[in-house]
């Protein structure tokens, strides 16, 4: 491409130099009223790819929000190669009720990707964000929390057997990829599936702004942009150690056998180590108490926040560390290190 070429979606076009900040129709409320999504299209002067970034699907999930707020109005972009379109608040009628689903049935949008034009309600507003803003984008960054009483590191979700998708997980940075192609319906696997190569970035806890994420994933933006060449004065970032999840035995969701109070052992980030106490679950009066014990050498990337529990109930998200990166983390926790190598080639 020799020239930078306009943006164009149902409606409206932005030329390159130009930068819109759109409220989008995708719905109408009961009383007939407009349902608007919030979408800042930045179209650099430069010819380069598009990319989206995209949050609050769920619409409890609020670290991302702010993570996609700072890029489209707090970044000096005067040099951006390329578009960027920031959709902070996918879902409105569930962010407006602080609620994880659309107050609509209670149907989850995040299972509503590419959408239909003439299904569900759900399905409808997804069709409106995935055709006009997903689907003319080359790559995606979709952030998300952990539900409410859970809590996640920072990580990465992707199809890694996909070429595309995997070279943009690995520029994102993160030191834990888990592979997958994710749920029928989510807008990671539909917009890769549509040759929208999309990772989720997960990272903290629902209802909340954590700015020790919301400022690390800022960074691996910044890596991402690198990546594709949009940002010249940006650098490609490794984050000293990393683990990519490929096999369903490389991590595990450890339930709660009995009923209880929780007292968790470790932190979200935890490194726990085979056969070491995670927690312990005990009735009211401690008089009946039982250990759980982590399977395998991992990493925590989800805990429990919500202390109490009924059997079944998910207590930690444990990812297997083989022995080279298990000893990388160790290093990295003696002595912390984020670090940007300039001379790091591209993962594409």
């Amino acid at each position: 491409m020799d020239e930078a070429e306009p943006f164009t979606y149902d409606g409206g076009r932005v030329d390159p130099g130009e930068t819109q900040n759109v409220r989008y129709t995708v719905s109408e409320t009961y009383m007939g009223d407009p349902v608007r999504t919030p979408v800042t299209i930045v179209n650099g002067e430069r010819p380069g790819p598009t990319g989206f970034l995209s949050a609050a699907a769920h619409g409890d999930e609020l670290n991302g929000i702010e993570v996609v707020r700072e890029v489209a109005h707090e970044w000096d972009l005067a040099e951006l190669a390329g578009t960027l379109v920031c959709l902070p608040v996918l879902n409105v009628p569930a962010f407006l009720a602080q609620e994880r689903y659309l107050p609509i049935y209670d149907r989850d949008l995040n299972r509503s990707f590419p959408g239909d034009p003439d299904s569900t309600s759900a399905k409808r507003m997804a069709h409106r964000v995935f055709r006009n803003f997903i689907a003319p984008c080359d790559f995606g960054l979709d952030f998300h929390t952990s539900t409410r009483g859970r809590t996640n590191t920072l990580h990465v979700r992707g199809d890694m057997a996909d070429e595309p998708v995997a070279r943009v997980a690995k520029a994102f940075a993160s030191n834990v990829i888990i592979s997958s192609e994710g749920p029928s319906g989510s807008l990671r696997r539909e917009a890769s599936r549509a040759g929208t190569p999309t990772i989720t970035v997960e990272m903290g806890e629902a209802h909340r702004f954590q700015r020790s994420f919301i400022d690390s994933a800022l960074e691996s933006v910044r890596s991402v942009l690198a990546e594709f060449s949009m940002l010249e004065s940006e650098v490609v970032q490794w984050p000293g150690w990393r683990t990519v999840i490929e096999n369903s035995d490389e991590k595990t969701w450890i339930r709660a056998d009995a009923g209880g109070l929780v007292d968790m052992h470790h932190e979200r980030g935890g490194l726990v180590y085979e056969d070491e106490i995670i927690c312990t679950i005990a009735n009211p009066f401690k008089t009946d108490s039982i250990t759980v014990r982590a399977p395998f050498t991992g990493l925590l990337v989800g805990v429990l926040e919500n202390p109490l529990v009924y059997p079944g109930n998910p207590l930690c998200h444990l990812v297997h560390l083989d022995e080279r990166t298990l000893r990388a983390l160790e290093r990295s926790r003696e002595e912390p290190v984020w670090s940007a190598h300039p001379e790091q080639p591209r993962s594409g």
